[in-house]
């Protein structure tokens, strides 16, 4: 490969990896796994190695992390920097860097310990003159490994955080993981489905978002755990020995992580073994093992860089994968109509739901009829089981072809109608519209956040109402009040109390903007921003019933896909029906013109990133969207400009790759001036 070729790879891993860390470190919504995102790192270095000179300050493997977040709590600059470990991949590597070690301390052992999932905290103490005991006087997050966050309020509600240790120590600082057990995340996952609001992905990314909480009581509530897993700063008789350090915490009460004390090479490969044996049982996710010399004054022999704390390597298991038997396939139809498939299997050698990375798998997506083909699904086929990012599970490759390949029914599982494919996608709907699966998504999606936002009226109320014959159609949440006495009476809703709350809320969202109701009434490829443009040319909705198909073209935005959309729409008797009740009932169709908004920005779209001295992100967007623009979240080549503040990250980063103007707050501030 040219040095040019190099040069063009070495850029675009560098740009990728800075992306996935922002995710990681910043928005705690990682795309990739982190065995996917330390492969790259591995290829990054190996390239640094052989072109030293592409290598500058702000190279990723010389940035230790993601940048302090300001939400919860004020910087805080560590008294021991709070870096990250090495990863190795191969039971070979770790083998060649224990023998590294004893070549120059032959008598060297080491502690294997288990690597949680979670986020790293530090804990600091200090002694009390009044009881002599140390009492937790800091917590602080990882941040950028230098500077991180005061979370101390929350981590004070953390269980198994030790507030107060019985050791005669002056000071004592320890470092440990803030993790998530499955049944805590799955208990929240449970809640927020109940409740009609958005799941978490994972426990790392809910455990982050935790403990960097405003309010304690929301972290108390979550059920939050820690395991220490190192002593960060303290008197020389717990700084000498690692191991000797994690048995005087734990006889103190202190949680620490499980560990395993080894002497040779082949200890710690069995180690590892035993611990990569231990994932199925564990109750919360692990991220690997790690192996540290026990003598802490060595550690500093290893040196591993800036990023890198010296003396330990991290192992990185290879994702877990199972080949599983194909029991069914289950049809699901969604609000638009559109046809999802669910594949529903049992492990090969257990007959039970698949174990990977410590949860039960028996179900996963399988896309649309094109992706079922090429992969051979079909009942009694055979195929390999993994979990994506180590998070959402996906088949890789069909192992045992079925006898038959499955294929799509030709007419609706739950409403007979006839099916159709649309041109140019592999999307199979159903096409009629008083189809009962799709009048229940529809309405729950209506009554949701982005649209109509009537606080109770969520996915499991809305389909018991739809299955009582109370709704068929949006229009009929706004007549529930006529039938008050029996709701009470049958228990649908609730008691009295809260049948008559949730009303309350139906009639109060009567005054809502109508960019709201557009929005709610689903229309394919009209979403909140289409449907807020839309509404800039109209003064009342109903006057969209009357706009042709060249009329809705003259709208900035709107393709002739979407112009189609709308007409089709607005121009039929069913949906206008609907549309002509909920007028008489009094929903609110007029525009609000807001006096202070302006065109200023029209015709731009820019890009929001970063914490502003002064504005919200989602004050600064809404300034955009007032005086014209358009706020994306993304960045792209039709980037106008992107308004930046602090630890801006990848988005700022594109934006410099592209060449996209950058402005600062007062710069935004005086555009609309």
């Amino acid at each position: 490969m040219s040095n040019k070729n190099i040069k063009e790879e070495y850029d675009e891993l560098v740009k990728v990896i800075k992306h996935h860390m922002d995710l990681y470190y910043n928005q705690n919504e990682p795309e990739i796994s982190d065995y996917e995102y330390d492969k790259l790192m591995v290829r990054l270095k190996e390239i640094e190695k052989e072109n030293p000179s592409f290598v500058t300050e702000d190279s990723p493997s010389r940035i230790i992390g993601g940048t302090a977040k300001r939400e919860a709590g004020v910087k805080i600059t560590h008294n021991v920097p709070m870096l990250s470990i090495e990863d190795v991949f191969t039971k070979e590597a770790v083998s060649q860097w224990v023998d590294k070690v004893h070549l120059l301390h032959a008598d060297a052992v080491f502690s294997a310990e288990i690597k949680i999932d979670g986020l790293s905290m530090t804990l600091r103490y200090k002694r009390d003159s009044n009881d002599g005991k140390l009492h937790l006087i800091m917590a602080e997050t990882r941040g950028d490994g230098l500077v991180g966050e005061d979370v101390t309020a929350n981590a004070m509600v953390i269980p198994n955080v030790k507030k107060v240790i019985d050791l005669p120590y002056e000071y004592l600082e320890l470092r440990g993981e803030v993790y998530m057990s499955h049944e805590d995340f799955e208990k929240f996952n449970d809640r927020q489905e109940k409740l009609g609001k958005k799941t978490a992905a994972n426990p790392r990314n809910l455990a982050a978002g935790t403990l960097r909480q405003l309010d304690p009581e929301i972290t108390r509530s979550r059920g939050l755990k820690m395991f220490i897993f190192n002593v960060q700063d303290g008197p020389a008789e717990i700084m000498e020995s690692h191991c000797k350090a994690l048995d005087i915490l734990e006889k103190a009460g202190v949680p620490v992580v499980y560990h395993i004390e080894c002497s040779t090479k082949d200890d710690v490969i069995n180690a590892i073994n035993e611990i990569g044996n231990m994932r199925e049982n564990l109750d919360f996710d692990l991220d690997g093992a790690v192996i540290k010399i026990d003598h802490t004054a060595w550690r500093d022999d290893f040196p591993a860089g800036s990023k890198y704390s010296s003396g330990h390597i991290a192992y990185k298991y290879p994702p877990e994968e199972k080949v599983v038997v194909m029991d069914e396939i289950l049809i699901d139809v969604g609000r638009t109509g559109k046809l999802t498939f669910t594949g529903s299997f049992h492990d090969r050698e257990t007959g039970k739901p698949a174990r990977l990375c410590g949860t039960s798998v028996s179900r996963a997506t399988l896309h649309n009829q094109d992706y079922i083909n090429e992969m051979q699904i079909g009942i009694g086929g055979e195929y390999k089981l993994f979990k994506s990012g180590e998070i959402i599970p996906k088949l890789n490759g069909c192992v045992k072809a079925p006898e038959k390949v499955y294929r799509a029914p030709e007419n609706c599982p739950v409403c007979g109608a006839l099916l159709v494919r649309e041109e140019d996608t592999a999307d199979i709907r159903c096409i009629n519209p008083t189809c009962p699966a799709q009048i229940t998504r529809t309405i729950a999606y209506f009554t949701g956040r982005d649209a109509m936002n009537i606080m109770g009226l969520g996915d499991t109320l809305v389909e018991a109402l739809v299955s009582e014959g109370y709704l068929s159609s949006y229009a009929d949440i706004y007549h529930l009040y006529e039938h008050r006495d029996e709701l009470i009476e049958k228990g649908i809703i609730g008691k009295e109390k809260n049948t008559d709350k949730l009303l309350n809320e139906i009639e109060k969202s009567k005054n809502n903007d109508p960019v709201r109701l557009l929005t709610g009434l689903a229309i394919r490829n009209v979403g909140k921003s289409t449907a807020r443009e839309i509404m800039k040319h109209f003064d009342n909705l109903m006057e969209l019933t009357k706009v042709t198909r060249e009329g809705f073209l003259q709208i900035p935005d709107i393709g002739e896909t979407t112009a189609n959309d709308l007409y089709e729409f607005f121009h039929d008797e069913h949906n206008l029906k609907i549309l002509s009740d909920m007028h008489e009932a009094g929903l609110n169709m007029d525009s609000v013109k807001d006096e202070d908004a302006s065109e200023k920005l029209a015709g731009m779209t820019i890009v929001v990133t970063g914490t502003l001295p002064t504005l919200g992100r989602k004050e600064a967007e809404e300034l955009i969207v007032k005086n014209g623009g358009k706020a994306s979240g993304s960045v792209s080549k039709k980037t106008s400009f992107v308004l930046a503040g602090e630890a801006a990250g990848s988005k700022l980063t594109k934006a410099n790759a592209l060449g996209i103007r950058v402005i600062n707050e007062a710069e935004f501030l005086e555009m609309l001036k």
